[in-house]
């Protein structure tokens, strides 16, 4: 692909229709008001054009963006330009079908994420008990990732404590570029499970990566309060912002603004 084949709005349909990251980008103000652009986070600038004079700002701040899957207004100068992310749907793949799921499952699929249930317990992974899940697995993990390879869209939620389950889901993202990857259990169980992914030969730095023992502390016991928890540290995940404490008693904005907005 390349910009000067390709109108906007079929570079906008291309990346939708191939579930590609990117981002439509439109000045709104000055002299060129009206341009627009179509950018692919792995490719760049793909269809029409912007500001000679801005461009290499312009496309550094919309992969910014992309990365977290914003949409903002920034201004440069006194020229204004809108940069709406396009993002595929996120994947959330829950690996154990107990009850904390049940809630989990169904809060995530109103977030607007395609939902993955696998367990291989066959009495625990039903419809019946998952009617909001895009996708249930009765298997061990390896069936899942038969059919889905992990990406930068994907959310790994491990709610099983047996490492049997665990240990197969932590060797086939171990290296990839999943957005989330959070496991249940105490912080004890969470230690064990660090000196085993170490000895398998997991990175301190990757290590650091995993989320566990899982959620944002908010005091919850209930499933419906863990998915909460759960969510909420999926979201900061997710765009990359917020302190995940209350906002009571805070001074500004709500959101950060960046300088030259």
């Amino acid at each position: 692909m390349n910009a000067s084949s390709m109108g906007y709005v079929d570079a906008t349909k291309k990346l939708i229709d191939n579930e590609r990251l990117g981002a439509v980008v439109t000045v709104v103000g000055g002299p060129d008001t009206g341009m627009k652009s179509v950018l692919d986070y792995d490719e760049g600038l793909i269809a029409g054009d912007l500001p000679a004079n801005l461009r290499d700002d312009i496309v550094s701040d919309a992969t910014e963006l992309m990365r977290r899957e914003q949409s903002k207004t920034l201004t440069y100068g006194e020229v204004p330009v809108f940069i709406e992310t396009v993002a595929p749907q996120p994947v959330m793949m829950i690996f154990g079908a107990g009850h904390n799921a049940q809630p989990l499952s169904s809060m995530a699929r109103l977030l607007g994420f395609r939902v993955i249930v696998a367990d291989a317990r066959p009495m625990w992974a039903t419809g019946d008990r998952f009617p909001d899940a895009d996708e249930i697995v009765v298997g061990w993990p390896d069936a899942v990732f038969e059919k889905i390879t992990p990406d930068r869209r994907t959310y790994v939620v491990l709610l099983s404590h047996d490492s049997r389950f665990e240990d197969p889901v932590f060797a086939e993202v171990h290296g990839k570029p999943i957005r989330y990857l959070g496991a249940i259990g105490s912080r004890r169980t969470h230690a064990a499970r660090l000196e085993r992914l170490a000895a398998a030969g997991w990175s301190q730095e990757q290590l650091a990566t995993i989320y566990g023992p899982i959620g944002l502390d908010i005091g919850g016991e209930t499933p419906a309060e863990m998915a909460v928890s759960i969510l909420g540290e999926i979201i900061r995940a997710r765009y990359g912002e917020g302190t995940g404490t209350s906002l009571r008693g805070e001074q500004g904005r709500i959101h950060k603004q960046r300088a030259d907005e």
